[in-house]
């Protein structure tokens, strides 16, 4: 009987062999990451054990393993016991007018700019609004970007920072950037602490309404609370750094609620101006020296550096305007004012990338939860910029994700624990 079962198992078996399926062919441009825990940008709760197909460098569906499956031919990427958030979009940064500590015309040029995209992706900043000081070098970039091979960051330009003394001047401005095809106008209204000649209500309303014409959407610089009121009451589209001379009122938290404008709040750019007083704790934390140049920190650690900064009345008052900005920012998210994600980096010693993580735990010490911290740097910033493309999970949209080995809505500081990168699909090189 034994003899006999063994002759009939032979046939058996080579039946199976020949009925199996091939594996199927891979499918150029498909993947598929699974098994992470997932915040897709625009609601509160993770997806568990989520599926993300992408095709040719956009998503093409999201949900949980039980709903979404894999397609023949998917390229898996196993990202079990992860979690992941859309590409965070940085709705205030500077591209290219700085290398280290030296600033100007010379250093301007497509490769710093490239180098910079690519440090902001490598810490999980997908995407950057250069709010001025933009050439035709950053234009090129962005124009090169819609494509499913990109593993660096995304930008969009506002051209030159708009001035002038006459609304003829500062119109002629905004048409220079218009030609130059910039994606925002930008103005400064502040008069840095007093100490310079701040842009009249005349001139900043003919941008306003120079831009508007032109089919522009305005962000505005400023400091205080009665030129917030000025700038929304002329049309402004973004406020796009703190009031920081005095708390926020009502009237102000209703006025951009009326005009559905959005505000960045920039705490680090706050910090930038008096943390080099003496040596910051960051310069001892790895996930900030993994790209910072060392000749650069000594330079900053230079003793007449950290005096002159202590004896800065400017860098001391601005101490003080972080706390305000702080407050602030926690009444005007309670008040139902949405944030965009910004820090005002690329200036020398704003250092882009680390500086946004930052920023996050900032925000949170501030009083927002993690989630709305991320929030502000993913659905929302799409929506508040008008990037419909980026920023969430949802079909359509670019496959720009930030992986992290610890989620960050326990702890906004497990946003270090970052783990990849990933631009239209494509791994972010490490360096």
């Amino acid at each position: 009987m034994s003899s006999a079962r063994t002759t009939l198992l032979i046939p058996v078996a080579l039946l199976f062999a020949a009925c199996a399926s091939p594996p199927p062919e891979p499918v150029e441009g498909l993947k598929a990451f699974i098994g992470a825990a997932a915040f897709d940008g625009v609601h509160d709760e993770l997806v568990e054990d989520a599926v993300l197909i992408v095709r040719d460098g956009r998503i093409e569906a999201f949900g949980s393993a039980a709903n979404v499956p894999v397609p023949a031919g998917a390229e898996v990427v196993d990202l079990a016991g992860k979690f992941i958030t859309p590409g965070w979009i940085l709705g205030h940064g500077h591209l290219g007018g700085a290398r280290g500590l030296e600033t100007g015309p010379a250093v301007y040029t497509r490769e710093n700019l490239s180098d910079q995209l690519d440090l902001y992706a490598r810490y999980g900043v997908t995407a950057v609004l250069s709010l001025g000081g933009d050439g035709p070098e950053s234009v090129r970039l962005r124009d090169e970007q819609s494509t499913a091979d990109l593993d660096r960051a995304r930008v969009f330009v506002a051209g030159a920072v708009v001035v002038g003394d006459t609304p003829e001047e500062a119109r002629a401005m905004v048409d220079d950037n218009v030609e130059m095809k910039a994606d925002w106008i930008k103005i400064r209204v502040d008069d840095n602490l007093g100490s310079s000649k701040k842009m009249s209500p005349e001139v900043y309303r003919a941008v306003i309404d120079q831009a508007h014409q032109k089919g522009k959407r305005l962000a505005a610089h400023l400091y205080y609370l009665d030129d917030a009121k000025g700038l929304l009451g002329a049309g402004a589209d973004l406020i796009a750094h703190s009031v920081r001379d005095q708390d926020v009122d009502d009237a102000l938290i209703a006025l951009l609620k009326e005009k559905n404008v959005c505000l960045c709040p920039t705490l680090t750019r706050e910090v930038s101006t008096y943390v080099y007083e003496d040596v910051p704790d960051f310069f001892s934390d790895p996930f900030f020296l993994r790209d910072a140049d060392p000749a650069v920190l000594e330079q900053l650690k230079a003793p007449e550096r950290q005096k002159g900064i202590q004896e800065s009345r400017s860098a001391q008052q601005y101490k003080v305007a972080l706390e305000t900005a702080s407050r602030n920012l926690k009444k005007l998210s309670d008040g139902g004012v949405r944030i965009v994600f910004g820090t005002d980096t690329g200036p020398p010693a704003r250092f882009q990338g680390y500086f946004e993580h930052m920023e996050m735990e900032l925000m949170v010490e501030a009083g927002l939860t993690p989630v709305q911290a991320l929030r502000s740097a993913t659905g929302d910033a799409a929506e508040c910029l008008g990037l419909n493309e980026l920023g969430t999970f949802e079909a359509g949209t670019w496959a720009d994700l930030a992986v992290f080995g610890a989620n960050p809505l326990e702890d906004i500081a497990n946003t270090k624990t970052l783990d990849s990168v990933w631009v239209a699909g494509n791994r972010v090189p490490s360096e």
